[in-house]
């Protein structure tokens, strides 16, 4: 019997750069979930390569996927899992576009260890999920805790679930695979700003819809300039009412918002 799962999209209606922590940038952030728009990963019980399988159609070679990322993980403390992956497969139905700002991969580690914390029994809580899956990805904790909606800071670790109405969002991705370390070092070296406290306990504190009335597409995601200025023909999918996610290139509005 084959089990499937949804891993969906995620965008961010606000994210603003609140310092540095060693390597990393810490955030601030509204991730909120797209209901219409999700991979479906499915473990299948063929494999004749008698090894960790993964189907699909994917941007990266097998060491550098998040779900093989987070199988490893899994492995240290659940020997059992390796010996199930050599009899069964993974396959992934992607629908979410890579390299997008719209946490694709996050997403798939994420539903992927939810996956195997139910199939394997190991009744690990959803904080100890997060923080294996923090170490796949800053997103993935995001991800891991199921929330429509939530306040997520620090590197991503920090979670908070925000209580608000769910949104109709229509996403659009332009054919540009944005380079997110790239665009971080465009932020750093050309557009560094930090968030001020009076401006994050606003931010975290309103609802998207809101938030998304009162900001722009620039001034509601500090990686948005940098993103223009290392990938020019953004500019041309800019529209009225539409704004950026992450660190792109998807452009995302929110339906009905007035």
């Amino acid at each position: 019997m084959n089990i499937s799962a949804k891993s969906y999209a995620k965008v961010n209606t606000f994210l603003k750069i609140a310092g540095k922590r060693d390597n990393y940038h810490e955030l601030v952030s509204r991730f909120v979930r797209v209901k219409n728009l999700y991979d479906t990963i499915t473990i299948i019980p063929e494999n004749p390569k008698g090894e960790f399988t993964l189907i699909g159609d994917f941007g990266c070679p097998l060491e550098k996927n998040t779900i093989y990322k987070a199988f490893l993980e899994l492995r240290k403390n659940c020997p059992k899992i390796d010996a199930y992956f050599r009899i069964y497969s993974i396959k992934v139905d992607k629908k979410i576009p890579e390299f997008a700002g719209l946490g694709g991969g996050s997403s798939n580690a994420a539903t992927f260890l939810i996956m195997a914390n139910k199939l394997f029994d190991l009744y690990y809580s959803k904080e100890k999920l997060a923080k294996i899956g923090a170490k796949i990805g800053a997103d993935v904790p995001f991800f891991i805790y199921e929330y429509d909606s939530a306040n997520v800071t620090g590197i991503g670790e920090i979670v908070e679930k925000y209580e608000e109405e769910a949104l109709d969002i229509e996403v659009v991705t332009p054919k540009i695979e944005c380079n997110t370390g790239k665009i971080f070092t465009s932020f750093r070296e050309k557009f560094y700003k930090e968030v001020s406290l009076e401006e994050k306990d606003k931010l975290l504190n309103m609802n998207s819809k809101d938030i998304l009335k009162e900001l722009n597409i620039s001034s509601a995601n500090d990686l948005y300039e940098p993103a223009l200025d290392t990938y020019p023909l953004l500019k041309e999918y800019e529209k009225e009412n539409w704004f950026f996610s992450g660190s792109g290139s998807s452009f995302f509005k929110v339906k009905n918002n007035g």
